[in-house]
């Protein structure tokens, strides 16, 4: 349905301008509300519109070209997350033809995107600027000429940058993308970066079968739970590297509850306890590497002759150091992967990723894919989430709720 259009000449009809009095949703109220609303604006069977409308909760005046406000955190320059984010008022632009008005529902907090405020990572959008990469929000208005969106869709973003701590917003068709209303919002909030990431590592750098194995560290991250997980649903074996922490083994138990084969610590890995592993299963194939430094060395030791190794994270903020030897005698390749990359390389080729989101969220339905251990924190209380954000051994991602 062609809102814009549609609102914009009921107006006309009534003899009304369509810029006297229009309510943009922001917050706080659903999308039944929101509509029920603008229904009681059109012109009644007598010729004349209700005389004193009630907006629902969350709901502003203004005029079509004003825009209203919503809150937004914003950094205005690069530093310390917990100094630098502050939670500001924005005005929201007029809805184009071709943008789409959307109430943000959750958003988490990435490592990439305290990379971005800290000015840091391999992309930067220009300041001032609205933290968060990823989210979900659902659509409350289409512009005119939108053709893939409808009120009501659920939508992450197609790509990093997009600023999803925030309330709500008008973006371009364009950087969004539909996902089923029919998963968990926490699911659906933290689709677009993890699981994507595993999926892609998982499929695109070996030919992996039922019974090959995959060795990964950094196997509590985000990441770390989806490659277990769907990994699992292919019948494929995950030997899984973590810190050694006080609550060992309670990590232990919830990452074989998702599906791990075997879980040892950075430690153990330096072990010849690790050929106990491979008796059980065959050495892996794949090695995948979120930390660098001495962990990926190790990785690359127990990976078999012409395997592979790929990187997509540095939290040890170390260089990968590879092994003469792995390169001459075992053929190891040693490649690297970031998914903002493959969404660019893709973006004319749109099917790729509706497929991956689709077999995703099919494993999430199935109930063989979850979302990472989450805080739902407040929106009101970001100064909170990040700070957890930023503490070391954390396992649960801090997702802000709106």
């Amino acid at each position: 349905m062609v809102f814009s259009a549609c609102w914009s000449l009921l107006w006309r009809r009534a003899g009304i301008s369509p810029r006297r009095k229009i309510c943009r949703f922001v917050s706080g109220a659903s999308v039944s509300e929101y509509h029920a609303f603008r229904r009681r604006q059109l012109p009644n069977s007598r010729g004349s519109s209700d005389p004193s409308p009630c907006p629902p909760a969350g709901c502003r005046y203004s005029s079509a070209a004003a825009g209203v406000d919503c809150r937004a955190l914003v950094y205005r320059s690069h530093g310390d997350p917990a100094q630098a984010v502050q939670m500001e008022k924005m005005k929201l632009p007029a809805l184009g033809d071709r943008s789409v008005l959307v109430k943000m529902l959750a958003a988490p907090i990435n490592p990439s995107d305290m990379n971005m405020v800290q000015g840091t990572y391999a992309i930067l959008p220009p300041l001032p600027a609205v933290g968060g990469n990823e989210g979900v929000g659902q659509v409350l208005e289409v512009g005119g000429q939108v053709t893939s969106l409808r009120a009501g869709d659920w939508v992450i973003p197609r790509d990093a940058g997009l600023g999803t701590w925030r309330t709500a917003a008008v973006f371009g068709e364009e950087d969004l993308i539909a996902v089923p209303s029919d998963i968990p919002v926490l699911c659906a909030a933290t689709l677009g970066v993890n699981p994507c990431t595993a999926y892609r590592m998982l499929s695109d750098f070996e030919t992996l079968k039922p019974g090959d194995s995959v060795i990964q560290n950094a196997a509590n991250s985000g990441v770390g739970q989806a490659v277990i997980q769907i990994a699992a649903a292919r019948g494929i074996h995950t030997v899984n590297v973590v810190r050694s922490r006080p609550d060992l083994q309670q990590l232990t138990d919830r990452l074989r509850a998702l599906g791990a084969a075997h879980v040892v610590t950075e430690e153990t890995l330096r072990k010849p306890a690790m050929s106990e592993i491979f008796k059980s299963c065959p050495r892996p194939r794949l090695a995948l590497n979120g930390v660098g430094g001495k962990s990926a060395t190790e990785l690359l030791r127990h990976v078999q002759s012409g395997g592979t190794m790929v990187t997509y994270g540095g939290m040890a903020k170390q260089p990968v150091t590879v092994p003469v030897s792995a390169l001459i005698f075992k053929d190891v390749r040693v490649q690297g992967f970031w998914v903002t990359k493959w969404k660019r390389e893709h973006a004319c080729d749109q099917g790729a990723l509706k497929e991956m989101l689709s077999e995703l969220c099919a494993l999430i339905r199935g109930g063989k894919l979850s979302p990472p251990a989450c805080t739902e924190v407040s929106f009101q209380d970001f100064r909170t989430a990040l700070h957890s954000a930023m503490e070391p051994f954390t396992s649960a991602k801090q997702v802000l709720v709106m």
